[in-house]
């Protein structure tokens, strides 16, 4: 587990309050190309810019990883997720999930706001690939605290199941009135985990403005609906799935965003 806490939050008392925060989850596929064919992350942080999205939640993104830094020369030497935060998100999260010899990849929150609070819970079963939950508390002008949680579930329907319970667990223990984001890739082309995180109040911003969750992969074809947005005490407006050029070309997935309202 990994955690941070940042400076007080007397830093944005004075700010005007804000009503609306503008979402976008994307899983970036490590900074490839679909079928990993060209190193693509400098054209993916361009287009993330082009929204000005206030909080961005990421998955599959590399803190490091030596051999293709020697291999790419447009590869950056800050991790990725300082890459694409840059100077539009001052504050950022990471949480380290899955390493390897030659480096390591997990999740990541990119904010406008100041992060009061973050860490990653390990959700990874046993002799499967590592999976984490990052939570993060997000200090918002004028508004309660604001849960964002980034997840990446497991590839087989029995992990997931018992990672939503265990993302359920956790959001039992946050205060009831506070506002939450859940985002990312979960993985659940069979649509399950609707009804299991209904006991948690959460509901889906696809689900709630068109019925279904979206189709999310593969980006170019979107077919399976494997990615999500969940929210709790938050109002929902808009949820867009950027499925066209250029983010057809910037993934596996299509990046999915929505503008969610305080209560």
């Amino acid at each position: 587990m990994t955690s941070h806490q940042s400076p007080e939050r007397h830093l944005t008392n004075t700010a005007p309050t804000v009503d609306a925060v503008r979402v976008l989850t994307i899983n970036t596929h490590k900074g490839f190309s679909f079928l990993n064919r060209r190193f693509i992350l400098p054209e993916l942080r361009d287009a993330v810019r082009t929204l000005s999205s206030d909080v961005v939640f990421l998955q599959e993104v590399l803190g490091t990883h030596h051999r293709h830094g020697e291999r790419y020369d447009n590869w950056p030497d800050a991790p990725h997720y300082e890459f694409l935060a840059d100077t539009m998100w001052p504050d950022f999260a990471y949480g380290r999930n899955a390493v390897y010899p030659d480096g390591h990849h997990g999740n990541a929150l990119l904010s406008k706001f100041p992060i009061l609070h973050y860490e990653n819970l390990d959700v990874s079963i046993t002799g499967t690939e590592e999976r984490g939950l990052l939570h993060t508390i997000l200090d918002v002008p004028g508004q309660l605290d604001l849960h964002a949680i980034c997840v990446h579930l497991g590839l087989r329907e029995g992990h997931r199941r018992e990672q939503l319970r265990l993302l359920c667990r956790l959001l039992d223990q946050l205060p009831a009135d506070e506002p939450v984001i859940v985002a990312g890739d979960f993985n659940d082309w069979r649509q399950r985990a609707d009804a299991q995180l209904a006991g948690c109040e959460l509901k889906e911003v696809f689900v709630e403005a068109h019925g279904a969750p979206a189709r999310s992969f593969p980006a170019r074809f979107p077919l399976l609906r494997l990615d999500r947005i969940y929210v709790r005490n938050l109002d929902i407006h808009e949820p867009r799935t950027l499925y066209r050029r250029p983010w057809s070309h910037l993934s596996d997935h299509a990046p999915l965003a929505v503008e969610v309202r305080f209560q």
